[in-house]
C-alpha cells in the first residue's frame, strides 16, 4: 500500500501545462483531488511517510474539535494505537487553483474506534494546497463537524 500510495504521489505531482479537461475539471484540480484521496487512505493507514509529502512542513491543522496541530502533531495523532480508522472518505469535493495555490472544499465521512469506542463522523472541510519544489503539499486544513 505504501508503495502505491508514493506512486500516486509522484504521479500527481508532476506538473504538465494540459488543457482544460472536458467536463470542466482541469489537470491540476484532478491532481489535487487525487492528493486528497491519497491522504484519506495514508491517514487510515497510518501511512505516515504519505503524510510527510503531502502535508507542508508548515501545517496549520485545525481539527473538528477546535484543536489546532502542526504537521509533527498531526502525523503524531494519526499513528496513535488508540485510532483505528475504518473508513475515510470524501465527498462533494471542489478545488478551485490559483496559480501555484488551491483550495479544496468538501464532505468527509469517517467511522472506526478510538480507545476501544466506536466512532462515526461527517464534516465538511477546506484545505489549502500549495505548489513549491515540484510538489503539491497541503499548508492548511479545518474542519468542521456536521449533523449525519
Amino acid at each position: 500500500m505504501k508503495v502505491l500510495l508514493t506512486v500516486l504521489v509522484l504521479l500527481v505531482a508532476a506538473r504538465p501545462l494540459l488543457p482544460q479537461a472536458a467536463g470542466g475539471i482541469d489537470a491540476e484540480q484532478s491532481k489535487i483531488l487525487a492528493l486528497e484521496n491519497a491522504w484519506n487512505q495514508a491517514e487510515k493507514h497510518k501511512d505516515a511517510k504519505a503524510l510527510e509529502t503531502l502535508l507542508h512542513p508548515d501545517l496549520v491543522y485545525v481539527d473538528y474539535d477546535g484543536s489546532m496541530m502542526t504537521k509533527v502533531e498531526f502525523i503524531a495523532s494519526v499513528k496513535d494505537p488508540a485510532l483505528e480508522p475504518e473508513q475515510i472518505v470524501n465527498e462533494s469535493m471542489t478545488a478551485h487553483v490559483f496559480g501555484d495555490s488551491a483550495v479544496v472544499s468538501g464532505i468527509y465521512r469517517e467511522k472506526g474506534v478510538k480507545n476501544g469506542k466506536p466512532y462515526n463522523r461527517r464534516g465538511r472541510f477546506t484545505d489549502t494546497w500549495v505548489y513549491q519544489r515540484g510538489l503539491w503539499m497541503c499548508v492548511a486544513s479545518q474542519s468542521t463537524m456536521i449533523a449525519h
